[in-house]
């Protein structure tokens, strides 16, 4: 990777990370603003690390059940079109499979909302499976403990 690149994908990821200080800071609709803003910049072809980045942001920004679904399902699209090179690049590979099971939660939550528990069922067993790569840490030990949660809500649903 070029130098040019890091400085590019570095201040990408910081562009994100401001946006996601908004949406943590309750302005939902100028962290959508400035994520859509990004989307659009970052266009189709772009970087699917980004892209995946971007999109699964995106959707907590929701407040449509549908959107939100739709953008999950962008970032899972754009974590599944990265290449394994891109991944070597950034020392990624690790981060990326520890994702897998929070974008695979997200998109069964989405589907318990719109109340189509069969397929929140096979995302929650995607995340249950893939939760093998997430550390012994706050982040895997919360993601863990989300997927149970849910496991425990469409149980009584």
């Amino acid at each position: 990777m070029t130098e040019q690149q890091q400085v590019s994908d570095d201040g990408v990821m910081t562009r994100i990370g401001q946006a996601l200080m908004l949406l943590h800071g309750g302005d939902r609709e100028e962290a959508r603003n400035r994520f859509g803003l990004l989307w659009q910049q970052i266009g189709p072809d772009g970087d699917p690390l980004h892209r995946c980045t971007l999109a699964h942001y995106m959707a907590d920004a929701q407040d449509d059940p549908d959107t939100e679904l739709a953008w999950d399902l962008r970032a899972l699209s754009a974590a599944e079109g990265l290449a394994e090179e891109r991944l070597a690049a950034h020392d990624s590979a690790a981060a990326l499979r520890a994702l897998y099971p929070s974008l695979h939660l997200n998109l069964a939550a989405d589907y318990v909302k719109l109340q189509r528990p069969d397929a929140a069922r096979v995302h929650l067993d995607r995340a249950r499976a893939a939760s093998d790569h997430l550390d012994d840490d706050g982040y895997g030990n919360g993601v863990r403990a989300a997927i149970e949660r849910l496991e425990l809500r469409l149980r009584g649903a």
